[in-house]
């Protein structure tokens, strides 16, 4: 399988480490930098580029997953989700890692490299590499609803928009399906 790293100064000794570990263990290890220590460096292109590529190898037909660190991996997650087809999640202990690849198909994940021992992100990485995705319905169900509004800023079937919720109040449909109605607010 094809990984591809991305960090900031943070995150990069894990990377080294990973790049190591990883590539031990037979996969083909792509690192988007940093290729050094730069106390100011911005990890937002490093990880846009981690995410570009495991998209654009998905997309050929390659099987490629992600891995991307900061300090706390939060604004690692940010940037790599703003790539169209990028699902990164935020990973903080093993059923997280588990979870982010079965029931939301996760291709990329967010490690804190201030909040875990080398040895906890490594077993993380493990742990979210070998999990398959599920295939349950209901979680291709989500993905696609995830990806149709990524696509056309909408979800077929329900209201999405900046009067949904707050302070309307909103009522379900009778109908059977179950479905939301947007004439339903009021």
């Amino acid at each position: 399988m094809r990984i591809h790293l991305g960090t900031d100064h943070a995150g990069l000794d894990f990377s080294c480490h990973l790049f190591d570990h990883l590539t031990a263990a037979g996969h083909d290890v792509v690192d988007h930098g940093p290729a050094s220590y730069e106390p100011l460096d911005d990890y937002p292109s490093f990880c846009i580029n981690a995410a570009l590529g495991v998209v654009r190898d998905q997309q050929a037909g390659v099987e490629a997953l992600g891995i991307v660190f900061g300090g706390s991996g939060n604004g690692e997650q940010i940037a790599a989700n703003k790539v169209k087809g990028a699902r990164a999640a935020l990973v903080w202990s093993h059923s997280t890692a588990v979870l982010a690849r079965q029931h939301n198909d996760a291709n990329l994940i967010a490690i804190g490299a201030r909040q875990h021992t080398v040895d906890e992100a490594v077993s993380f990485i493990d742990a979210f590499i070998g999990e398959p995705f599920s295939l349950e319905e209901r979680h291709v169900r989500r993905i696609a609803q995830l990806a149709e509004y990524e696509a056309t800023g909408a979800i077929a079937g329900v209201y999405v928009g900046p009067d949904a919720g707050g302070t309307e109040s909103v009522t379900s449909d009778p109908t059977p399906t179950g479905q939301f109605n947007p004439a339903d607010l009021h």
